[in-house]
Order: C-alpha cells, then structure tokens, then sequence
C-alpha cells in the first residue's frame, strides 16, 4: 500500500503538520528526508530498512559519502541535501549563540558543540571566542589529532584570541570513543591555557568535553 492511500493521521508528513516534529519516529522522519521508497517499500519501509542496515539515525547522519552513497535508495544527491540540511542547522544554532549571551545559554551552548564536533571520527580541539558581554565572536577548530601538550600550542590560542578581540572564551575538544571524562592531560592543558590567556587578560570560562551524550562542563565539576 503506498503511503498516500494510509490514514491522514498516519502519513509521516501529515502527522508531523497536526503533531510537530518530535512526535515522529526516526523512520518517519527519514521517510520524509526521503520522499520516495523503492520497489516494493514505501519511504517509510526503506527508512527502516535504513536504519536498521546503519544501526542508528545517528550512524546514517554521520555517514561519509561512500559508505551512504551505496545504499538502496540513497546516492549523490541525497548525501549532498543531507549534508545542506546539517549545515543549516549548525548554522541556526551558532545564531543562536549569537544573540544571547554564552554563560545565559548553557544549552545553547552544548547543543551547538555536540553538531560540531561529535560526529568527528578524530579528536578536535576548539574555542568559541566572546566578547566583553560573553556573546559568541567566532568559533574556531583550532588543532587535529590527540589533546597533549604536543598537539595543543598556547600560544596560537593567545594569538586568536587577540585576532578576535575576545575578552573571554570557551575551550572545547571532543573524544571520539565517546567518554566524556577529562583525562590528566586534559586539566593539565586547561590550566596552562588560563595562565597563557590570563597573561592578555582573556578569562577562560570553561572546558567543554563532547563525547556520545551531554557535553561534561569542567566548570560544573569544579575542574576549571
């Protein structure tokens, strides 16, 4: 039975007008990226069948283009709009970032370092720079690799901060095996940054770790 014959109440976009978004299942909400199934499978068919072949909605999101592109019903063109719609909404959450101030938004805050560095397969280390209000002047991905005192210099996050202009800024790096827990080299990086930073008077409010669930605050923990 193809999806336009099901009940209003049951097609995924319709039920997403009347109910809102979240009250959709993860297929329902592919099926509707999708627009069309296959052969044999409504949109909704093949976005299980998706989901179940990639094993989350997040694994599917996070896909690089080879390993999405050979699957049925998905190729180029839906890769380059999946990748669109992830831009934008990167991109709505910075605005928001934008207009409030950091330390008022906490959850601004983690929502917008989970879109961009969680789906990293490699460790990242960044800085959101503020101003004197701790509204959000920029975001940079500063250094690639492991977070040691080898991969981390002070001095080039001294020499953004003053680029900016920041009167204060957030550190952040994500642990792609998804444990958010700070390790020793960890603080001890932390601690040489506020010193470096403290030198230019730029105040460091926190350190944010993004691993598989919320962001952990150092801050929060009293690590800071």
């Amino acid at each position: 039975m193809s999806i336009r014959d099901w009940p209003a109440t049951e097609r995924p976009r319709e039920k997403l007008l009347e109910q809102g978004a979240p009250a959709l299942s993860d297929a329902e909400l592919l099926a509707i990226f999708l627009r069309t199934g296959v052969a044999g499978q409504s949109a909704v068919d093949l976005a299980r069948h998706l989901l179940n072949d990639f094993g989350t909605l997040r694994a599917l999101l996070e896909a690089d283009q080879a390993s999405f592109s050979r699957r049925l019903g998905l190729g180029p063109a839906k890769f380059a709009l999946l990748q669109a719609v992830l831009e934008m909404s990167r991109r709505h959450l910075a605005e928001r970032l934008r207009r409030d101030s950091a330390l008022e938004s906490p959850q601004a805050v983690r929502d917008y370092l989970k879109a961009r560095l969680r789906h990293e397969p490699h460790e990242i280390f960044g800085c959101l720079f503020l101003d004197a209000k701790h509204r959000v002047l920029a975001f940079e991905a500063l250094f690639h690799g492991t977070v040691d005192g080898a991969s981390v210099y002070p001095r080039q996050v001294v020499k953004r901060a003053l680029a900016h202009n920041a009167a204060a800024l957030i550190l952040t790096h994500n642990h792609p095996s998804g444990v958010a827990e700070p390790s020793q080299a960890d603080r001890s990086l932390t601690q040489r940054l506020k010193e470096a930073l403290a030198l230019i008077d730029v105040r460091v409010l926190d350190h944010f770790i993004v691993g598989d669930g919320e962001p952990l605050s150092m801050a929060e923990h009293g690590w800071l």
